[in-house]
């Protein structure tokens, strides 16, 4: 497709959009920037008749812009007959409990045995997610637990996208962080990106430096002695985000391998002490509020229990 920066329609005083990949996010809303992204870093974006691979490239009035759209292939990750906890399903989508050490989807070190792979043993999924990820709407970091929606089919997957886009979709996270926030209640919104030394970690980096705006809000669910348990609503869904954000303001997740203090609590967890508690959005049909809650792992229970016991706190009623 042809398309033409122009300046008086694109370049407005208060919305200023010149970096490619936004430009384009702008112009194809029936497109995700990160699948935009994807398309220019594989060189199907062209600007005046010239391979541009630069995301953040500027572009200016005049602009020609030509997009090529490549064929979607044919996924070809194999079905696994791992066993899945359902929390909800109908004919559009369904909402799965993801366990600990569970990767999402198919990745560099992770060709099997991931959630999609369990997920096409089970049901078609929606193609439009990608090859290695077909039906995914957003993620779970592997040690993560809790809930997840997958999109059976396109129409599902991309209303799904809308209300993430929107914030209309709703993502409750429980956590338990070392130490006492000195407030109940609170938002952290900072910009999270790549860590500009550690490619492997993410961190809180200023947008002109490739960070994308991240908030998270939290307010207190329980004092646990020297620790907290924190009750997370994500407002956007950026890659380790709550991790990130908690170590930013000073609270690290329990049994982080990445984020974490390193700190051993004595209860053996397979990781970051992170649940995605509960999960609510529109049916893509129907229209009807739908609302997930996945149970606590034992892991995450028998922590609560001993730092109950610990600081000898009654359970809240």
């Amino acid at each position: 497709m042809d398309l033409t920066v122009n300046e008086t329609t694109d370049f407005l005083a208060d919305n200023q959009i010149d970096r490619l990949d936004r430009w384009l996010t702008n112009k194809l809303p029936d497109f995700s920037r990160s699948r935009i992204q994807k398309l220019i870093e594989q060189g199907w974006v062209q600007i005046n008749g010239k391979i541009c691979a630069f995301k953040n490239t500027k572009v200016k009035t005049g602009d020609r812009i030509h997009v090529t759209i490549p064929n979607a292939e044919v996924t070809k990750v194999q079905p696994e007959e791992i066993p899945l906890d359902i929390l909800y399903e109908d004919n559009n989508l369904l909402i799965v409990n993801k366990p600990a050490g569970l990767v999402v989807h198919p990745a560099a070190g992770h060709q099997a045995g991931t959630l999609v792979n369990a997920l096409l043993a089970h049901c078609p999924l929606a193609e439009i997610g990608g090859v290695h990820r077909p039906g995914i709407v957003h993620r779970l970091d592997k040690d993560t637990t809790g809930a997840i929606a997958i999109a059976k089919t396109d129409l599902a997957y991309q209303h799904l996208q809308a209300q993430l886009k929107a914030k209309t979709a709703r993502r409750e996270y429980l956590g338990v962080v070392y130490g006492v926030p000195k407030t109940e209640s609170g938002t952290i919104s900072q910009p999270v990106g790549r860590h500009p030394v550690d490619r492997k970690k993410m961190a809180v980096v200023p947008e002109e430096k490739g960070g994308r705006p991240a908030v998270t809000h939290w307010r207190v669910q329980e004092r646990l002695g020297n620790y907290t348990l924190i009750h997370f609503q994500l407002e956007t869904g950026r890659t380790h985000q709550i991790r990130v954000h908690s170590t930013h303001m000073g609270h690290p997740i329990v049994g982080d391998p990445v984020y974490g203090s390193g700190r051993d609590v004595g209860v053996n967890l397979p990781g970051q002490a992170l649940h995605a508690w509960r999960l609510s959005l529109q049916n893509p049909i129907s229209g009807q509020t739908i609302q997930a809650i996945a149970p606590l792992p034992q892991h995450f229970v028998t922590l609560l229990e001993v730092l109950r016991r610990r600081g000898a706190i009654p359970h809240p009623m």
